[in-house]
């Protein structure tokens, strides 16, 4: 047994061995280079952690792997029992303490979150998100009840609200499927699944027609190749667009939506010199409405993802009004994981801060809770 295992087991052995949820960041570490950080583990030695787990009866978040440049890191000298006694008393009675709402929602991980949802249960004998959405209203509500939820349940219902009754927000379609792992895909159509006893590639298919549907899908399937190995002699994506009369969409996707990484920065970097302009302009030159909204979000990603949540954050916010939806599900999705990065591309791309603009387009305890997982000026 890998000694990071054993660190990791050993862990697991202090905890005492009732249902409660957790969540540990680790990522799947190279056999071959030998040069792993603390908590990387390889296949097999993952495995063998997963089947202690549910010996245990734990519940883990094995699907989405935490960043380290988020904004909302652990509370030191967590108490969940002191965290749901303080939530409670500032729900009871008249008014609403929201300020101690803030403090504690906005500093703390999801994981320690849950585990004060379950103190908060069983010390009070009521549902915390059910309070939540009794006390608070608005923006506020949304974002507080968002960050109750780990990160599948909250895209699968993002996802849902997104599709459900008249009209689809592709959106936030786009935004969810063109940014997540293969691994976060499986994990929220599971969860979708589970939430929703509906299939997330159905509903998505009743809601979307035609190639930018055969995209969603695509990306529904998880199947992009995930090794590091670029092949040269695959053909130019430029044979598929503007090196024809018409525009081989499904070319497109099949690139797009399966390449690997490595190999399609290459293939990014290759294009302009045949085709004598970026990928992206010659997405927008070929392609129109939703299709190309989704290339280009998945291209953006694959370049540099804290970019294209930056640009996303800015469009939301720049001109007359604020599409909410999209601030809240990025604020509360990104916290934990990346939203140092994007802050700094946001700054860098703009030439103010991320800050700013949070505080000069919300207000109240809306504002106040969004500057709070904004992390601050800087």
């Amino acid at each position: 047994m890998s000694e990071t295992l054993m660190r990791l087991v050993s862990l697991l052995d202090d905890s005492k061995a009732v249902p409660f949820s957790c969540s540990f960041s680790f990522s799947f570490a190279s056999q071959k280079s030998g040069s792993c950080k603390p908590f990387d583990i390889n296949a097999s030695a993952y495995k063998c952690l997963k089947l202690i787990l549910l010996k245990k009866r734990m519940y883990v978040n094995f699907g989405r792997v935490l960043g380290n440049r988020g904004t909302v890191t652990e509370a030191s000298g967590f108490n969940p029992e002191e965290d749901a006694q303080k939530l409670y008393s500032a729900m009871k009675g008249t008014g609403t303490n929201e300020a101690t709402i803030i403090e504690i929602l906005a500093h703390r991980t999801i994981a320690q979150r849950l585990k004060i949802k379950e103190a908060f249960k069983q010390s009070v004998g009521k549902e915390l998100v059910d309070c939540l959405k009794s006390e608070l209203t608005g923006n506020f509500e949304k974002v507080a009840v968002g960050l109750m939820m780990p990160a599948p349940v909250y895209d699968a219902y993002e996802l849902r609200n997104a599709i459900k009754g008249a009209g689809t927000e592709e959106a936030c379609l786009i935004d969810i499927l063109a940014s997540r792992s293969n691994a976060e895909v499986k994990e929220i159509v599971a969860t979708y699944k589970k939430e929703n006893g509906k299939s997330l590639e159905d509903d998505v298919c009743g809601d979307t027609s035609g190639m930018f549907q055969r995209v969603l899908v695509s990306l529904l399937t998880a199947g992009r190749d995930e090794s590091t190995k670029v092949d040269e002699a695959q053909a130019d994506i430029y044979e598929a667009g503007e090196a024809r009369w018409g525009t081989d969409e499904v070319k497109f996707l099949t690139v797009l939506c399966v390449r690997n990484r490595n190999h399609l920065l290459r293939v990014f970097q290759e294009y302009p010199k045949s085709s004598g302009r970026d990928i992206e302009d010659s997405i927008k030159r070929e392609m129109s409405g939703c299709l190309e909204d989704a290339f280009l979000a998945i291209v953006k990603c694959l370049k540099n993802k804290p970019a294209f949540f930056a640009e996303r954050l800015y469009k939301s916010m720049k001109g007359l009004g604020t599409t909410d939806s999209v601030l809240i599900r990025i604020m509360v999705a990104r916290a934990e994981i990346d939203m140092l990065d994007i802050k700094a591309e946001f700054l860098k791309i703009y030439g103010k801060t991320l800050h700013s603009f949070i505080k000069g387009d919300t207000s109240g305890d809306y504002r106040k809770i969004l500057l709070e997982l904004c992390g601050g000026e800087k």
